[in-house]
């Protein structure tokens, strides 16, 4: 009786911790679907980051999330005079681009900003990021909301 006991609260643990696990991806994932929805809408109004980071005088800035909208950033701004010195993530050495790639544990180049596309995790990004650079640090999601 005593084992089933305990084997029952463990299940139940390791039940609770998928489940916690499933929110914060579902949370994760809802936080980016409305940002890009944002984005488009933003695209609709015949608005474009390439103006606002002209109006912040941003002339170079870095990447922090390579991954879906790290990649739509960086074709945005292809062929414009925004320089995109490098994207940082944490998987850098597994992300194929054209970009240098580095990891926030490597050197960060100076840039007038560094736009965060992890919206998620942008309050533990920034404080991390703020200890390294003098950057400013924004994220990508507060950037389409203002314009």
């Amino acid at each position: 009786m005593i084992g089933a006991a305990v084997g029952a609260v463990a299940m139940g643990k390791e039940s609770q911790k998928t489940v916690n696990t499933t929110q914060r991806m579902s949370d994760k994932h809802l936080a980016l679907f409305l940002m890009m929805n944002r984005w488009v809408e933003v695209k609709q109004d015949g608005k474009n980051l390439i103006d606002y980071f002209h109006e912040k005088s941003y002339k170079s800035i870095a990447i922090y999330g390579m991954s879906y909208a790290g990649e739509r950033l960086v074709h945005e701004l292809k062929g414009s005079d925004i320089e995109v010195k490098c994207g940082i993530d944490r998987k850098a050495d597994e992300i194929y681009t054209d970009l240098d790639m580095i990891t926030q544990d490597d050197e960060i180049p100076q840039v007038d900003a560094i736009i965060v596309t992890s919206i998620y995790f942008f309050d533990e990004i920034k404080e991390k990021l703020e200890t390294l650079t003098d950057s400013s640090v924004i994220s990508l999601e507060d950037i389409l909301y203002e314009m």
